[in-house]
């Protein structure tokens, strides 16, 4: 009986995929004290206090700032957090938390 030569072994190895990185923007508004946006910063993010003050500073100069750039499944999450974090205390006629984006990461 003629024997057929072995077929060689062949392995494919999938790498895990990777979710591509999003960044969380933070929009500004005139409904909120930079105390407001610093404590929030620091709440939510983690972010050190002077790092949470240039934000809140860039945020207010120029219209937006990105606060964060992570998984999308997490820039969701925090994105929903900054915009359910609540009023502004210290202004009356705050109507609620600020708002804020994602984009993919170019």
């Amino acid at each position: 009986m003629p024997t057929s030569p072995a077929q060689p072994q062949t392995s494919v190895h999938h790498l895990p995929d990777t979710d591509p990185p999003y960044h969380v923007i933070l929009l500004d508004d005139d409904d909120h004290t930079y105390a407001y946006v610093i404590e929030m910063l620091m709440a939510i993010f983690g972010h050190e206090f002077h790092l949470a003050q240039t934000m809140a500073e860039t945020v207010d100069h120029q219209g937006r700032v990105i606060v964060a750039t992570v998984h999308r499944e997490l820039a969701e999450l925090r994105k929903e957090q900054i915009e359910t974090y609540g009023p502004d205390p210290r202004i009356s006629s705050s109507p609620g938390s600020m708002s804020a984006q994602i984009e993919a990461a170019a």
